[in-house]
């Protein structure tokens, strides 16, 4: 069914007016037909009342068309506007056009089928012209939108900006907070220990077993108080990257053989046994051999503390690319997968109870992940509840000096220098690479 359309027809010519209806009916329009004979009676009516389309004669009685086009504008009024001009009138249909008008034609001209195409023609520009308009509102809104989340974002950021700054002078802050009071801590902690040693020898005088008993308690309690105390000093200075790497040329063996001395009593206090393997043509590397010494025993002190009982195994490889593996594995709790990363991060423990049944600062392995940074290596994980856990290190035979470490981001899963995997570490020979007799299976 056709659109039935509503026309006003301005016009002060009955003649004209009627000229214009008639034409429209023969065309077969479908319309409600209204007329009005001057401009204050259009603007009235174009006021009150929404019209399809309005046929203009330019020259009305009281104001020219020109005149109710601006008229019409200014009010904001919109409606499609077909200028009816005289002989001779196109360049004023030209400046009403660009007035506002959107189409003319000469009354010369009027006939159904002129007429019924300039309707729709106007009426076709009209829809277009405001739907082009509206997408332009849409598209302004949109933009003022996005312009005011722009600088909402800007703030945020520029709040996050000042946060993170905030945040790194915290930890500046906190670093060398750890750092004094660790050092100044470490100074009365030496001389108890030094004092409980004197105390222990027997030309300063014998001691009942009760008071042996009691210094030796003083001396263990201080040498393990000292520890703590390292690890947060270490800690503090690779935070704030202050520590640097000594190297020089040295045999690892001796120092993985010195490391596993100094821990041997405490696995033999648990009844484990440590065993230590070295597989190298060539023992020399070009290190800091007081941090590798650090590196085993933090990762001997870890799997000495959380096994109970079974085997301890230290293995030292050489790799391609002039590289050297340290290798430490246990039979002991070990790591649910989703605890390793947790366990790289400073003072994080699995248990973070103060009942835990595990003591420490939660430094050990955040430490090592540093220094193996620094070193430019690699750490590997390879872990099960219940069965045990395998830490390889890997380092080049060679470090380069200086080198990037302190600023170095956290270890993260799977991603650059911590390697983990849920896989357990004592799998059968069949499902894993060949590793020496008495040895469990590691598969990277």
């Amino acid at each position: 069914m056709e659109e039935t359309l509503k026309i006003l027809v301005v016009d002060d010519d009955e003649v004209d007016r009627m000229t214009v209806r008639c034409a429209l009916t023969k065309a077969g329009v479908q319309m409600e037909l209204s007329e009005v004979g001057d401009g204050n009676d259009a603007f009235s009516a174009l006021s009150t009342t929404a019209y399809d389309c309005v046929f203009l004669d330019y020259r009305l009685p009281d104001q020219d068309g020109l005149t109710l086009i601006q008229q019409l504008r200014s009010s904001e009024i919109q409606v499609p506007l077909v200028v009816l001009t005289g002989q001779g009138d196109e360049q004023i249909a030209v400046q009403l056009i660009e007035a506002g008008a959107t189409d003319y034609l000469s009354k010369s001209r009027i006939s159904p089928e002129a007429l019924a195409q300039v309707l729709r023609s106007a009426i076709r520009i009209y829809r277009a012209e405001m739907q082009a308009a509206l997408a332009n509102q849409q598209l302004r809104e949109s933009h003022e939108q996005l312009t005011r989340k722009n600088q909402e974002l800007e703030r945020q950021k520029q709040q996050i900006q000042m946060q993170n700054f905030k945040l790194s002078e915290a930890s500046l802050l906190k670093s060398h907070f750890l750092a004094t009071m660790s050092h100044e801590l470490r100074t009365p902690m030496n001389a108890i220990i030094g004092f409980s040693q004197i105390l222990l020898r027997p030309k300063f005088g014998q001691l009942t077993h009760q008071q042996a008993d009691m210094v030796e308690r003083i001396l263990n309690n201080g040498k393990n108080l000292l520890m703590l105390l390292n690890e947060v000093l270490d800690f503090s200075k690779l935070e704030v990257g202050r520590l640097d790497l000594k190297a020089e040329i040295f045999d690892i063996s001796k120092v993985i053989n010195l490391a596993v001395s100094e821990m041997r009593s405490l696995s033999d206090a648990k009844n484990i046994s440590l065993l230590v393997q070295i597989d190298s043509q060539n023992p020399l590397v070009f290190n800091d051999p007081v941090r590798v010494k650090q590196i085993l025993i933090n990762l001997l002190s870890n799997a000495i503390k959380f096994t109970d009982s079974g085997e301890i195994w230290v293995e030292v490889k050489e790799l391609p690319a002039n590289r050297v593996s340290i290798i430490v594995r246990d039979t002991g709790i070990g790591i649910a997968p989703r605890d390793f990363k947790r366990i790289f991060e400073a003072f994080r423990q699995v248990d973070q109870t103060i009942t835990r049944k595990y003591p420490g600062t939660g430094l050990g392995l955040a430490i090592v992940d540093s220094l193996v940074r620094m070193m430019g290596g690699k750490i590997f994980l390879e872990s099960k509840l219940g069965i045990g856990s395998t830490f390889k290190i890997e380092l080049p035979r060679q470090i380069t000096l200086p080198t990037v470490g302190a600023d170095t981001p956290t270890s993260q899963l799977d991603g650059d220098g911590v390697f983990c995997s849920a896989n357990n570490p004592h799998q059968s020979s069949s499902q894993t690479r060949k590793a020496p007799i008495g040895y469990p299976k590691f598969k990277l």
